[in-house]
């Protein structure tokens, strides 16, 4: 009884949250609110007996990964008003490849079929002489390798994205540029005066 409480508890809590990451408007907000995800995910993980994940959940993803959103949303100061004024005219061509994509996941899901041993391969307990860690180790790098590669190609490609979407040069900003730095020679750099003594620069003395 207890323990369906606490599971209805994470539960609710993770999905009202993850909806209103998108529902939020304020986009700090919304980090705040993925943040409380991860947190009440790590919890359902506990209860499913995974602790390496919930720990690796809090430590990564929330001690770095939405902290490092939060920062970077809070210095960077991005106009999103600016940056959703050309999603008008895109629009049609959103709805149709979301429309195409939203057909392929319905005919998967459709002629999707469990093989006869995957019920009782979840539910099997794992053996008390291997390990939480190892365990998920042994499944993550053999059986899913390839797809732990492309999730990790995925993330790469975000990365990127996020970078080239929020990336402004500002103008009257003064930048180093290591080609310059490079090519300067102490003819372009240092300029020799000969100083008569008792005059000084001006030659007023």
């Amino acid at each position: 009884m207890i323990a369906a409480l606490f599971f209805y508890l994470f539960a609710g809590i993770c999905v009202a949250s993850a909806v209103m990451v998108i529902a939020a408007r304020n986009p700090v907000h919304s980090v705040l609110y993925l943040i409380l995800t991860f947190v009440n995910a790590a919890g359902l993980f506990v209860m499913m007996g995974a602790e390496f994940l919930a720990m690796i959940l809090i430590v990564v993803y929330v001690g770095a990964v939405a902290v490092l959103f939060l920062f970077v949303v809070m210095m960077l100061d991005v106009d999103f008003s600016e940056l959703k004024q050309g999603a008008l005219q895109y629009l049609p061509i959103g709805l149709l490849i979301g429309g195409m994509f939203l057909a392929e996941l319905l005919l998967v899901v459709g002629a999707w079929a469990f093989g006869p041993g995957v019920p009782q391969a979840i539910t099997s307990p794992i053996p008390t002489t291997i390990p939480n860690t190892e365990a998920i180790g042994l499944v993550l790098y053999t059986r899913y390798v390839y797809f732990f590669q492309a999730a990790g190609m995925i993330l790469l490609v975000a990365m990127v994205g996020a970078i080239v979407l929020t990336l402004h040069h500002r103008e009257r900003v003064r930048r180093q540029n290591i080609a310059v730095q490079v090519a300067r020679n102490p003819a372009a750099s240092i300029e020799v005066v000969k100083v008569r003594s008792g005059q000084g620069l001006g030659g007023n003395a």
